[in-house]
């Protein structure tokens, strides 16, 4: 019974330590958030012309803008009254991002973010991803 009594708090203290490991893990994997694949190989059906470009901006400041900031800085004004991190759309990193990844986020969502595939078109949300990659060039 004496080592049966020993045995006890080494596997308490192994038990606590997965638990802790597997929360690290998936609180990880929640901050990242990543396209399924077949959504991220999909190829922008729509040309960032000058006309695209307008459009995705005049979305972009109608729907993106209060969160992500007018320049993409994560500082538009929602974000200290809900106390929100939109993404820095402005970070260059985002050019790591394939055109498919961004479109899936858009039309998906993340709370707080909402999901925007009802909400608009395919069409505008394609403009949306070739206007949002103009805000990383800046």
């Amino acid at each position: 019974m004496i080592l049966h009594s020993h045995f006890r708090p080494s596997v308490a203290v192994l038990f606590a330590a997965l638990i802790a490991s597997t929360l690290v893990t998936v609180s990880a994997e929640q901050s990242k958030w990543s396209a399924p694949a077949a959504e991220a190989q999909k190829k922008n059906p729509v040309a960032a012309t000058e006309s695209s470009l307008a459009a995705g901006q005049k979305i972009y400041s109608k729907t993106c803008a209060m969160c992500h900031g007018k320049t993409g800085d994560a500082d538009g004004p929602a974000v200290i009254e809900l106390n929100i991190h939109p993404a820095k759309l402005s970070d260059p990193r985002l050019a790591t991002q394939s055109d498919g990844a961004l479109f899936w986020k858009m039309t998906t969502g993340k709370k707080p973010m909402p999901a925007y595939g009802k909400r608009l078109s395919e069409t505008d949300r394609w403009n949306l991803v070739n206007y949002v990659r103009t805000l990383s060039k800046r």
